[in-house]
């Protein structure tokens, strides 16, 4: 892979009672501002259709990306097609985070430890 990771916060809508707990603003300043990373963004619903449009518009050949979300299973099933539309491989570039029910401090660092073991 090359360059620096990428990280991609889906939020699940913001609705979502499993992140109540997590400042997304907080974490996503920390990831883009502490770790090594090319970028840090945030949207809102990666599993929808805009979300398909954005990963066919948005993903590269050989950049790794980590995707804090819900289930990695789920990730996968909804994501692995927009991925492969975009000439990419949802199983060899993307890192799955399930950051739900935890606190900004825990997915701080999960998404540390991720980052740090990309290397």
């Amino acid at each position: 892979m090359n360059g620096k990771p990428r990280f991609v916060m889906c939020i699940c809508t913001g609705q979502c009672p499993g992140f109540t707990s997590l400042n997304l603003w907080e974490l996503i300043n920390y990831v883009r501002g502490e770790l090594d990373v090319e970028y840090a963004i945030v949207h809102p619903q990666l599993c929808v259709d805009d979300g398909d449009r954005f990963i066919k518009d948005y993903v590269k050949p050989d950049i790794k990306y980590v995707i804090g979300a819900c289930d990695p299973k789920m990730q996968r099933k909804m994501m692995k097609d927009a991925f492969a539309e975009a000439g990419g491989n949802f199983d060899e570039q993307v890192v799955s985070l399930d950051l739900r029910n935890m606190s900004t401090e825990q997915a701080m660092a999960k998404v540390k430890e991720t980052i740090e073991s990309i290397k």
